[in-house]
């Protein structure tokens, strides 16, 4: 008898427990987010590569090797995945994206101007730029809501979470550690604003207007979620222009963006990071407006490529006051630097 009402208290124990364990679910269950927004990180910056084929192409495997050493969390390619004169081949395109699938880490890729834009030249291959734009788009952005790479992570992109901009699949956003990263296709050569050719205006006009309601609404997402900082890369110099002083023209391809950078950064207050190409040269430093006078919080990173086939490391501590820092990534046997 004394067994048997053992037994029942047994019972009635593991069921309380097991009540205790349904009613407050486990530590684990918390969003990895919570776990991880202070978290420091790594990431690479890269672009304006590879330039001159077929003999850039062994220098870039060797830079893909490196990072891949380094394990970053992730890296970005700003665009101009070749030279201006290069043929714009659906097999050129074909064999960059096959390299950018031997990252280890997940890649996010911009278009530049050298492989749509720049593609009406004879060099080039006298290609209709809207057309190539297309075929990048097939080829480099076959799945929207993912990046590229051996281990691809999930991103947002405009194309599926706007309707009304359902063509833009380029145009992505993610998190990591708090930290929100925007990816709007904005590249040199006056962003595509060609005044002379009615096709070539029309495509900027509605890409642009894209662009700037794809950070307007993320600069919103940022301030709403409580984002530690901001980076925003993409393929253009937006200062690459012919008048230069006393501020950028209202003709200027880049205003838009400059004016929507501008007045999101100082409602956002926080660090933030503008990551471009264009010029082949490492830069650092502040960001400046349409008065070419300083953006409070705003630091400019312009990554070396062409003949410089390096890239530069990102250190991201987003607990630190300025959450960013610099490092190049030189590959010795690429050359000097």
């Amino acid at each position: 008898m004394q067994r048997h009402l053992s037994c029942a208290r047994l019972f009635l124990v593991a069921l309380a427990w097991f009540a205790l364990a349904v009613a407050q679910p486990p530590i684990l269950a918390q969003p990895v987010l919570a776990q991880t927004v202070n978290a420091p990180f790594e990431f690479v910056a890269l672009g304006d590569m590879p330039y001159k084929t077929p003999q850039d192409f062994p220098r870039f495997d060797k830079l893909i090797e490196t990072i891949n050493a380094a394990k970053p969390a992730f890296s970005i390619h700003i665009g101009d995945i070749k030279s201006g004169s290069e043929p714009c081949t659906d097999e050129y395109f074909r064999s960059i994206h096959a390299r950018f699938q031997k990252f280890d880490q997940p890649l996010v890729y911009s278009p530049g101007d050298n492989e749509w834009t720049d593609c009406h030249r004879e060099r080039a291959g006298r290609y209709n730029p809207r057309e190539r734009l297309d075929k990048l788009r097939e080829i480099f952005f076959a799945a929207p809501g993912q990046s590229l790479g051996k281990s691809p992570m999930p991103v947002e992109s405009q194309g599926k979470l706007m309707p009304a901009h359902a063509k833009y699949i380029e145009n992505q956003r993610f998190w990591k550690n708090g930290v929100l990263f925007i990816v709007p296709h904005i590249v040199g050569s006056n962003n595509g604003f060609e005044t002379t050719e009615l096709e070539a205006a029309s495509e900027y006009f509605e890409r642009n207007k894209a662009n700037i309601i794809w950070l307007d609404d993320s600069f919103r997402l940022a301030r709403e979620q409580g984002a530690k900082a901001i980076v925003i890369a993409f393929q253009a110099n937006l200062h690459d222009i012919k008048q230069k002083f006393p501020a950028v023209p209202v003709s200027s391809g880049f205003v838009d963006t400059l004016r929507a950078i501008d007045r999101g950064a100082k409602a956002f207050g926080k660090p933030m990071l503008v990551i471009h190409g264009d010029d082949h040269e490492f830069e650092v430093d502040g960001f400046r407006g349409t008065d070419y006078k300083r953006i409070p919080n705003v630091w400019r990173l312009q990554v070396m490529g062409e003949t410089y086939i390096h890239a530069v490391t990102v250190t991201v501590d987003p607990a630190s006051p300025g959450v960013f820092g610099f490092r190049p990534m030189i590959v010795p046997e690429n050359g000097a630097y």
